[in-house]
Parts: structure tokens; sequence; C-alpha cells
């Protein structure tokens, strides 16, 4: 049953803008493209697995997850109604979760790792066994699992001004709901990773500083490392940090200030823009992996020049003598 109770704030949500459904299908074509790619390099041509490659290939399951709600976001930002039910929706949203929060996590994740392997190069830390890696993915998608569900169950659809919504944040009796909920998520799963991902970059930055300039390969892996950790803080900043932070100043203006319409509105174009670079993040993601793995490097820049790559088969010694 469709939530037709009218409980919002009575402020009219932004429409849809005429381009965003343009972007989208080129965003998620792309994604799809690229992680069909990633995968299958991973699967098919990285015949042995270590811990790096484990989670670079979490990490390119979790981008793919999002293509079946896809669709369903698509066609949504075409005609800004909801016609597929309840269900549907909490499903869109589930996968949603579960891609934007798995990014941020294996992220994070591989940040971590590029940070032990490199300058706590031991091969007795954890961070270099594959057995524990395979465990901490497993123990990651059972918590993306875990706060994914709830959506089932608290996410209803709702009448606006005679139009179905779904994802409706300005829902008067829901907000406080959403308030604490984005509160919560803002800060231990978006500041928090962020955070842990600076500190590896600054650790790493200084460590290179160690390195003795006369060894060339640790200065090789230590760039190769920082310049991946580096990705990574580009990708928190450009896609996961603003949407955050203007869903939350929204959640809360919603539940404060409900009659501040023209604010709301503010805020309400900010955050439709911040959720339209968040869907970007499936397609920056591979750049990882050319950056972290010599293997995956080597055969997509194959695809990419054939006739030179037939000839062109070494792989680089830097990535391997870190885990690559």
């Amino acid at each position: 049953m469709l939530n037709t109770s009218g409980n919002y704030t009575g402020c009219q949500t932004p429409p849809t803008i005429p381009f965003t459904p343009i972007f989208l299908s080129f965003i998620y074509f792309v994604c799809f493209v690229f992680n069909c790619i990633s995968l299958w390099i991973f699967w098919f041509r990285v015949k042995q697995w270590n811990s790096s490659v484990v989670l670079q290939f979490n990490l390119a399951i979790s981008d793919a997850i999002i293509t079946p709600a896809a669709p369903l976001m698509i066609i949504y930002s075409v005609t800004d109604h909801w016609t597929y039910g309840t269900f549907l929706c909490q499903f869109m949203a589930f996968m949603l979760s579960v891609q934007v929060y798995g990014s941020i996590y294996f992220l994070t994740l591989i940040s971590v790792h590029r940070y032990f392997t490199v300058a706590r190069n031991n091969n007795s830390t954890s961070w270099t066994r594959k057995p524990f890696i395979t465990k901490l993915c497993l123990g990651v998608w059972g918590f993306l699992l875990v706060q994914g569900f709830p959506f089932f169950f608290v996410l209803q659809t709702s009448e606006v001004h005679g139009v179905t919504k779904c994802l409706n944040s300005h829902r008067t009796e829901l907000a406080m709901l959403f308030f604490v909920w984005n509160w919560v998520a803002l800060f231990t799963s978006v500041l928090f990773p962020f955070s842990i991902t600076l500190v590896c970059y600054i650790l790493l930055s200084r460590y290179i500083l160690k390195v003795n300039p006369m060894n060339t390969l640790s200065k090789v892996m230590v760039t190769k490392s920082l310049q991946t950790i580096l990705v990574s803080l580009i990708i928190f900043i450009i896609c996961f940090i603003p949407v955050h932070i203007t869903r939350t100043v929204d959640v809360t203006i919603s539940l404060f200030f409900p009659t501040l319409c023209s604010l709301l509105e503010i805020v309400d174009v900010s955050y439709y823009f911040a959720s339209l670079m968040t869907a970007t993040n499936c397609c920056l993601d591979p750049i990882i992996y050319c950056f972290a793995s010599a293997r995956f490097r080597s055969t997509f820049t194959g695809w990419c020049s054939f006739p030179y790559s037939r000839g062109n088969g070494q792989r680089n010694t830097a990535d391997e003598a870190h885990g690559d």
C-alpha cells in the first residue's frame, strides 16, 4: 500500500532538471561497461589473487551492484512520479545504500592496505594475508546488508501534491528518524572513513621522505600507493562528502524549520546536484585499479592499444613487489 497520508512539510520539491536522465543514462552505461571489464579482468586475467586483488575485486562488485536499480532511477528522473510501488522504492534505496557505502568502505580498506603493505612492510602483518582480507570483506558485506536492510521496513512512498514520491526526506512523521540516521551516517560512514584515508595519505607522504633516494624501486612503490590513496580522497571529496552534508542539512531544516521553504529549496537543489555527482563514483573507481594493479593496468591498456600491447607483456616490478 502506498502511504498517501500527505505527511510532508508542505514545501514544493524542485522539479527534475531535463538533462538528468541523459546524464544518468550516460553515467550508468559507462559504469556498467567499466565494471564488466574490471570484473572480467580480475576473474579471467588475474590468475593469482592476493590481498590487494581481493579488495579491488570487492570494490568492483560494490560498484556493479547498482546495475539492477539503475533503470528505475533513470525512469524516475524522467517522470518525477513513482509508479512502481513501495517494494521497488525500498529495493532501489537498498541498492543505492549498498553501492555508495560499499564503495566508501572498500576504498578506505584499500588505502589502509596500501599503508600497511608499503610503510609497514612486514609479511607477518594480517593486511598482507589473503585469508584475513577475505574475511574482512565478508564482514563488510554483512555490515552493508544490515545497514541497508531497515529500508524495507521504514521507507515508504508518499503523496506530495498529488505526485507519488520515492526517497522523500520532507515527511514530518519520519523527520526525526531521517535526522538521526543522517547525522550518524555522516560521521560513522563518511567522515570517519575519510579521516582514516587522509591519515594514511599523510603517514605515507611522511614515509616517502625517509626512503633512500637511491632506492628507485621503493620510491616507485610508495609513489604509486600515494597516487592510489589520493584518488580515493578525490572520490570522497567529489562523490560522497557533498551529498551527505547537503542531505544532513536538508533533514535538519525539515525537522526544525519546516516552514522555511525558500531555504529548503536552495538546499534541495544543492542536494540534487550532489546526488548526481555521487553517481559518478562507479566510473571513477576503476582508476584505482590502474594505479593499484599492474596486472589490471597492462590488460586494460592492452585493449586500448592492442597492436602495441602484443609485445608489451612485462609486468611492473615495483607493483609486484608491494602486493599487486
